[in-house]
């Protein structure tokens, strides 16, 4: 099973190469910010929590995104594989996640990160946020404080799966498809 982990600040390109993976390997994608858009459009209380917090550009609780993902695991056990696509955010949910997918005789088999320079990501969010209507893209403010909560808190996260030697980072700046090839040569080493 290939269970991958897609990783890079707010507007790395995750979500572009993620379609191409899911495409070419048949993996589930799992995004926490999906997920929780989805708590949020359907009005439950955890998406009203979740857009509070996500309104203040604050991370969600690690037990909520957790739990989240054990039911996509349970709702997918024939799955080819997972695609992590904005999880795990801190060392705490690498960790927690490590345990989940133990518990279902899983691990993760990579770590791939999309590197891109902090100027470069707010003109992608700003430009983003003219088509997809999330607040969250559209102010400037709100977006650097987004890339510095990643710097401080998820950033880590590389040296977590670098030591387990999971991890691999890439240049995400150029075009899709050749960032779609160098990820591909990772996984296919």
């Amino acid at each position: 099973m290939l269970n991958l982990v897609l990783f890079g600040p707010p507007g790395a390109g995750k979500g572009t190469q993620s379609a191409k993976l899911i495409e070419k390997y048949g993996l589930i994608h799992l995004s926490t910010g999906d997920l929780l858009r989805a708590e949020i459009s359907a009005g439950t209380t955890l998406g009203l929590e979740a857009k509070k917090l996500m309104d203040q550009g604050i991370l969600v609780p690690d037990a909520v995104v957790i739990g989240m993902i054990e039911n996509k695991l349970n709702e997918n056990k024939s799955a080819a594989g997972f695609i992590f696509d904005g999880f795990p955010r801190t060392v705490a949910q690498a960790e927690a996640l490590d345990s989940l997918l133990a518990s279902h005789s899983l691990s993760i088999t990579q770590m791939i990160a999309l590197e891109v320079a902090e100027e470069e990501l707010t003109q992608r969010l700003l430009e983003r946020g003219k088509s997809s209507g999330r607040p969250d893209d559209q102010n400037e403010s709100l977006i650097r404080k987004r890339v510095q909560e990643y710097m401080e808190k998820t950033a880590p996260v590389a040296g977590y799966y670098d030591n387990q030697g999971k991890f691999t980072g890439i240049n995400g700046v150029g075009e899709i498809e050749f960032i779609f090839g160098q990820i591909l040569s990772i996984i296919e080493m």
